[in-house]
């Protein structure tokens, strides 16, 4: 499958130290296989836990778009 970052998670990565951002960028690489779980409140997102972060993505036909990225306690106020 392909995979999509939206402008703001680039923007987000981007702020991360090296490490973090490998960490996170190869978990994502790894879709759908994870720690994957749909998202109860947001039809049709799912969420894929990393560490503390989160990252939220949705499935479009054989692309998995990622939405955005946050902390835990940050990603489910928006």
């Amino acid at each position: 499958m392909k995979i999509e970052l939206h402008k703001s998670v680039k923007k987000f990565l981007l702020r991360l130290q090296p490490k973090e951002q490998s960490r996170i960028l190869n978990a994502i690489y790894k879709l759908p296989e994870g720690d994957v779980r749909p998202i109860t409140s947001r039809a049709g997102k799912y969420r894929l836990r990393v560490g503390d972060k989160r990252v939220v993505f949705e499935y479009q036909k054989d692309i998995i778009f990622i939405l955005e990225i946050d902390s835990r306690g940050s990603i489910y106020k928006k």
